[in-house]
């Protein structure tokens, strides 16, 4: 019997000591370098289990074992708290830091940029090819709702709640800066001030004329002279997919709601989505007496406070073209 349980303690030493060093090897290997060559995004879906998210990070090359991944997890507790987004792993990663930057959900962050201008019906058409959102909208918002911006999200965001998003930062942001507009304004609400906001966002991508243009229209408005803008002929035309030629003079006399040089005061609606800067200039525009402008040739424009100047600077600008 004294051999036997000597026998025995010694086989459960052994056993203890491969186990031992098994436990080692494998908590090594576990922190080890991984064999990722360089940078891969995986994206681990909602719902998937701890097999599923391994057998993904070994199809791209993140980790080289999904047992020991696995056996890992479950030893460091880690094993309920993986989240389900898009990751990014860094190359060598080794299995132990991969599973941490999924329990801590580390998430790539993507971005989307809808520049100032754009119109509704553009805005939905970008989103609609930005990869990685997800889902479909429904129709195009309204004109002039979205507040043109870069905005964050990851893998799997629902494209519509994105939009969602932009509508709620232009109200904000027109709240915000009708509480600061100028006194003695040509508009009582907020809804009119993104409109000229709109025409001003069209009318120059200088942003050191935004103040001037807008200056302009205001004394135009004030005057009860028509605002007389090209874009919103354009507008009146094409809508919101953009008109693909020139303005002709013909253009110019086509009675739609929005020919500005046709109707007086403000169109009915918005003619593009304005950014801030361009709020910022309609709320609080330049004081000026400037009447009109037309092009320079460089980019800008020529101000001018009566018809005669204007009309040299037309014969200069039409000189240029030719």
């Amino acid at each position: 019997m004294g051999r036997w349980l000597l026998r025995l303690a010694s086989l459960a030493t052994s056993f203890l000591v491969v186990a031992g060093l098994a436990a080692v090897w494998g908590w090594s290997a576990f922190r080890a370098p991984g064999p990722l060559a360089e940078p891969v995004n995986v994206v681990i879906p909602r719902g998937a289990g701890l097999e599923s998210i391994g057998r993904r990070l070994a199809e791209a090359g993140v980790i080289a074992d999904t047992t020991l991944f696995a056996i890992g997890a479950q030893v460091t507790g880690k094993a309920r708290g993986l989240k389900a987004g898009e990751y990014r792993f860094p190359a060598a990663v080794s299995a132990f830091a991969a599973l941490g930057i999924i329990e801590r959900g580390e998430t790539v962050v993507r971005r989307v940029t809808i520049a100032e201008g754009l119109t509704g019906s553009q805005a939905v058409a970008l989103l609609a090819t930005t990869d990685g959102l997800d889902g479909t909208i429904g129709e195009v918002p309204p004109e002039g709702s979205l507040l043109p911006e870069t905005y964050h999200f990851s893998w799997g965001d629902d494209r519509a709640a994105l939009l969602q998003r932009m509508q709620h930062s232009m109200d904000d942001a027109i709240a915000r800066l009708w509480e600061q507009r100028a006194e003695g304004l040509p508009f009582d609400t907020p809804a009119e001030a993104v409109i000229l906001a709109s025409i001003v966002e069209r009318e120059t991508g200088v942003a050191e004329e935004r103040g001037l243009v807008a200056g302009v229209f205001v004394n135009r408005l004030k005057r009860g002279m028509r605002l007389q803008s090209d874009p919103t002929v354009a507008y009146g035309i094409a809508g919101g997919e953009g008109l693909d030629r020139p303005l002709t003079r013909a253009d110019l006399r086509e009675d739609t709601p929005y020919n500005t040089y046709v109707i007086a005061g403000l169109p009915p609606g918005p003619i593009c989505n304005p950014g801030l800067a361009s709020l910022q200039a309609v709320l609080q525009p330049t004081d000026t007496d400037y009447l009109y402008f037309v092009a320079d040739g460089s980019g800008g424009h020529a101000f001018a406070k009566t018809l005669a100047e204007h009309n040299r600077n037309v014969v200069k600008w039409r000189r240029l073209q030719r």
